[in-house]
Order: C-alpha cells, then structure tokens, then sequence
C-alpha cells in the first residue's frame, strides 16, 4: 500500500497541487475539522459510493489515526483505483481546516 504523511500532504497542497483527498471518517469527527476541499466519505459507504471516484485520478485517504483509510486504500486498490493512505491521520494534520 502506498503510504503519504500529513506533512507532505501539507506541502503539496500549499505549492498549488491540486488533490483528490477522501476523508473516510464519520460525520461527527468531520464536523470537528475537514482538510478544505476533502470529499466525506465514510468508511462504511465507501463500497456503495465508489462510483462516485473516477478512476483515472491519484485518491488520498484519510481518516482520524490512519486504520480506517488504510482499509479504504486497500479496498480501492482491489478496485483498481490509485490510492495512497494518508499515515497518521487527523491527529497528525497541522494544516487547514474547515
């Protein structure tokens, strides 16, 4: 499984990249602070809502520690989607929120 940290999550974002982050946690936890731009998507929906994904874009998982998106990368990855877990998580994150 591919594996990115927050802090180079951070610093492709801040040099004008531009990104395709899934934040796959639950609603609550969102409300507290989403990475501008994230597309929510919890991890129990993601089976019923990959369609929503287009397969020829780079995805970034990302959930509170890093075991949730790393259960989303892996089941996009069977999908044939190109998914990189964001290792660490929310807790991690020192960037923007909203």
């Amino acid at each position: 499984m591919k594996e990115i940290t927050p802090s180079e999550v951070q610093e492709r974002l801040e040099s004008g990249e531009t990104l395709h982050l899934v934040d796959v946690r639950e609603d609550d936890e969102v409300a507290e602070g989403i990475i501008p731009g994230a597309l929510h998507i919890p991890l129990g929906e993601v089976a019923e809502r990959v369609n929503e994904l287009d397969k020829s874009k780079s995805y970034i998982l990302i959930c509170r520690s890093g075991g949730r998106s790393g259960r989303a990368t892996e089941f996009l990855e069977a999908q044939g989607y190109d998914a990189t877990n964001m290792t660490g998580g929310m807790l991690e994150w020192e960037g923007a929120t909203e």
